[in-house]
């Protein structure tokens, strides 16, 4: 690997040097060796101090760096950085004020009256009697694909993804990566990026691995999500154009809500909507699922699975407003907790889990990465005819993109770095 400029060499540093601060911020790091090694040796700065390093670098950023994508790159992780080294020595931003600092976007509360619709058809469409919660929670036991037959259902679908991916995208020579099932860890899957253009992608087997789940899951961590992005962004940023700054991958910054937006959106170019329900009505078969034995009772149950899919999703804003709640209103825990359990139509010891998210140290910030990003840039994919949203989704994996940079195509202005 080639040494980094000295804008790229000094972001590194400030980056490691603030993960020391904040286990965690740094998610991967592939860059110089040398550079982690001297971070490693060094005594850590005080966080007033990082603060500062990361303000002067921003002022050499937008006197120095000609490219206005890259400057704009920069000062955006830069003002992320700067925001969470301000918050560690003791003078933080408001809630609302240091999340929009953090992504270069202001998440926005979603109207209640989105849930009450999305449960109102919920309830139309789950069968059985009880509440929605239970209803729902006994429909999602009928598709849990058990722990010994999840290994071949992904092996089914992995490839696909990436045959969908190669012919929509291209895939970066010699990427590759390997999925592994594994036990305690707090999420259900997680990309690992090594570097070298190979992820390690993980599955958690205590949770419950449903088939509706999976078609999110694993385009969302494989192809055309987390994978495909990080490796498409070291072939191209890294190796073709000298950009070093993209080999550390930071928490809690801009350059997150593009990335969980679009792993979000990779479920619409792995599986076209119309083939929905046939992958479904074979992942049931492959997974040994009691329906699966009937054909034309595997389709109806495949087609209502796409039916509540679809009217769940709408919940997705439930979480954003549930952290704005507790953490710019205030509002009690156990306010909070009913909150969730009412709009997420899920039980009490669920609704705990989302806000043991809300309330920890490093994620109290990231929640809203998710909703928010695939939202905003669902809206930049739609601006476009469909014919023409694969290359715009590319410009995701190839281009050093920022939530402002998107929010300011869809009002119509080119960015001016």
């Amino acid at each position: 690997m080639i040494d980094p400029d000295p804008i790229a060499r000094d972001y590194l540093l400030l980056a490691l040097r603030l993960d020391r601060l904040i286990p965690g911020l740094v998610d991967s790091y592939f860059g110089p060796g040398w550079l982690h090694d001297q971070v490693e040796a060094e005594d850590s700065p005080p966080a007033a101090r990082l603060r500062e390093d990361a303000a002067d670098l921003r002022a050499r950023v937008e006197a120095e760096v000609a490219e206005p994508d890259r400057r704009r790159w920069f000062v955006a992780q830069l003002v992320a950085l700067e925001t969470q080294a301000r918050a560690l020595a003791g003078d933080p931003l408001r809630y609302l004020d240091h999340v929009t600092a953090c992504f270069d976007f202001t998440p926005e509360r979603t109207d209640e009256a989105v849930f009450a619709a999305a449960a109102a058809d919920l309830d139309r469409l789950l069968p059985g009697d009880g509440t929605p919660a239970d209803r729902m929670t006994a429909w999602d036991a009928r598709f849990t694909i058990p722990p010994d037959r999840l290994r071949e259902v992904i092996d089914a679908l992995v490839p696909r993804f990436r045959e969908r991916a190669r012919s929509l995208f291209g895939l970066p020579d010699g990427e590759h990566l390997t999925v592994s099932l594994v036990r305690d860890q707090p999420w259900s899957g997680y990309n690992w990026y090594d570097g070298g253009l190979r992820s390690r992608v993980e599955i958690n087997t205590d949770l419950p691995s449903r088939a509706a789940d999976l078609l999110g899951v694993l385009p969302h961590e494989t192809y055309p999500g987390h994978h495909l992005e990080h490796a498409w962004h070291e072939a191209h940023l890294v190796r073709e154009r000298g950009r070093l700054e993209a080999s550390v991958l930071c928490i809690n910054a801009p350059e997150c809500l593009l990335s969980e937006g679009l792993a979000d959106l990779g479920r619409r170019f792995a599986i076209p909507a119309a083939d929905e329900v046939d992958v479904l009505v074979e992942i049931y078969g492959l997974a040994g699922l009691d329906v699966a034995r009937d054909r034309a009772a595997a389709r109806a149950s495949a087609e209502a699975q796409v039916a509540i899919t679809r009217a769940a999703g709408a919940l997705g804003g439930v979480r954003g407003n549930a952290a704005l709640r507790r953490h710019a209103d205030g509002a009690p825990r156990e306010d909070v907790l009913a909150y969730l359990e009412r709009y997420l139509l899920t039980t009490p010891e669920r609704a705990a889990k989302r806000l043991e998210f809300i309330e920890h140290p490093l994620w109290r910030t990231y929640v809203f990465v998710y909703f928010a990003g695939e939202r905003l840039l669902s809206r930049w994919l739609e601006r476009v005819p469909p014919a023409e949203q694969p290359a715009r989704f590319r410009r995701l994996l190839a281009e050093q993109l920022t939530p402002g940079a998107i929010v300011g195509e869809l009002a119509g202005s080119a960015p001016t770095g």
